[in-house]
């Protein structure tokens, strides 16, 4: 009898915490509804071209018609050497891209969110200049992906505040 009437105290406690889902409503909900009006600018260069696809393919491309908001992204896509052998011939790399954002209403011209997100991976340095390129792109295209689940989850829990 206990352990019911604990349950039923964990429950009441709970429900009145506050919590609520983010993406409550589904594609109609207030969070969906805002990701779906951000246009996503052009970004240069082939980390550009992989966040901005990835941005997209995430928030669902807005026409410039029915964009409420743009999403200025700058990326700094960095590859550093260490664990560097006696011959001074490098072992490991880090490759780190971070992504500064502004979310800019199109309606106010004012940047109502301007945050940073980042990732970084290793990677290791073979004797085959190829599977080391091979293993440099790897990581940019998930480092990409995973940057741009950061972005993503800012700006729903931006929209979701609104």
């Amino acid at each position: 009898m206990r352990h019911l009437l604990a349950l039923i105290l964990l429950g009441l406690m709970l429900s009145a915490c506050g919590l609520k889902p983010l993406y409550s409503g589904g594609s109609t909900g207030a969070v969906a509804s805002t990701l779906g009006t951000v246009m996503v600018e052009p970004i240069a260069g082939k980390n550009g071209w992989l966040m901005r696809n990835a941005l997209n393919d995430r928030l669902g491309s807005a026409q410039s018609a029915s964009a409420k908001f743009r999403l200025v992204v700058a990326l700094d896509d960095q590859i550093e050497g260490f664990g560097v052998r006696a011959d001074d011939t490098v072992t490991r790399e880090r490759r780190t891209l971070r992504a500064r954002y502004q979310l800019i209403s199109l309606t106010t011209g004012e940047t109502v969110l301007d945050a940073t997100a980042g990732a970084d991976a290793g990677i290791d340095v073979v004797s085959s200049e190829y599977a080391t390129i091979a293993g440099e792109n790897t990581a940019l295209e998930n480092l990409t992906q995973r940057v741009a689940d950061q972005i993503v989850t800012r700006l729903s829990l931006y929209a979701g505040g609104e």
